[in-house]
């Protein structure tokens, strides 16, 4: 790794220091006011009160902190994939499953009695989801490969940390057997989740899926935190003209934060070759771990 790489993720490193440290400020000025509200509650009332308009005002920069912070840890992770050597490979997929099982550990123990500052964020930014097109994983967990398509938030359930999704695509009809309240039950994701269901209606299927199999595209409306992609990386994106995802690899980078990137999608073969594909920034994103097609 060169010294420029490296003096770039210290950087990064100290603004997600920075970040955390503004969300630990923002959290103590949103408990003050719940306190406040609490105590006097008749005060929002009186002509001249704006402690709702400033409550709002500090949620809304909560969330804002905390996207910024989940934008940059992607693009450390990005970073860090682009340079681990490959016989580290194995050693960095062990790490990152023992981190996967603590994290289902923690989500599975409900006799914690308060999240934590940045769990908290996380949840909002999960909620704040809601009416936003997002790739989702919907295959069975026993099935030979992952299946991941584009999916509409309806919903997010802090409880049972699930998310509610719709595939506005329309079902065949052997799925739902035409029925609008037929169902079908998907197997275990693991054993610290319940059941995840699935249902057709009106030939759209909806779905119940807990945030691992949840993928945010990058917003437009972001371009300075969205991650980048370098040649050779392998990514999940959206193929052209449908509404799947499938696995590719970067053949060109991007010259503007605007760019396509040009990608070769795998099993995508035309004359004994793979023809590339342009495939707008926002439709792809980082290849989930251990991804099957």
């Amino acid at each position: 790794m060169s010294s420029p790489d490296i003096a770039e993720m210290l950087e990064k490193s100290k603004e997600l220091d920075r970040l955390r440290k503004e969300q630990e400020e923002v959290l103590l000025e949103i408990n003050k006011m719940h306190k406040k509200l609490q105590s006097t509650p008749e005060a929002v009332e009186k002509p001249g009160d704006n402690s709702l308009s400033k409550l709002k005002m500090l949620y809304t920069q909560a969330k804002e902190l905390s996207e910024s912070e989940m934008s940059i840890s992607n693009q450390l992770l990005g970073q860090l994939d682009a340079v681990i050597p490959a016989g580290g490979a194995g050693q960095q997929r062990r790490r990152i499953e023992g981190n996967e099982q603590k994290k289902k550990r923690m989500k599975g123990d409900s006799d914690i009695p308060r999240l934590s500052p940045s769990m908290r964020n996380q949840q909002e930014f999960f909620a704040s989801l809601k009416g936003e097109q997002v790739a989702a994983r919907v295959a069975q967990e026993d099935g030979e490969k992952d299946e991941w398509v584009i999916v509409k938030v309806t919903h997010y359930d802090k409880e049972s940390k699930e998310f509610e999704v719709l595939d506005e695509e329309p079902g065949d009809d052997e799925e739902g057997g035409g029925q609008s309240n037929s169902f079908c039950l998907l197997n275990d994701y693991s054993p610290s989740y319940k059941n995840y269901w699935f249902y057709s209606l009106a030939n759209y299927r909806k779905y119940k899926l807990p945030w691992s199999h949840i993928i945010p595209f990058p917003k437009i409306s972001d371009l300075a935190t969205t991650p980048e992609f370098p040649p050779g990386k392998q990514v999940l994106a959206v193929y052209p003209g449908t509404t799947a995802l499938y696995k590719a690899t970067v053949v060109q980078a991007r010259k503007r934060k605007t760019d396509d990137y040009t990608l070769e999608f795998d099993d995508d073969e035309e004359d004994g070759s793979l023809p590339q594909r342009l495939v707008p920034f926002n439709q792809v994103v980082a290849l989930p771990d251990g991804h099957r097609q």
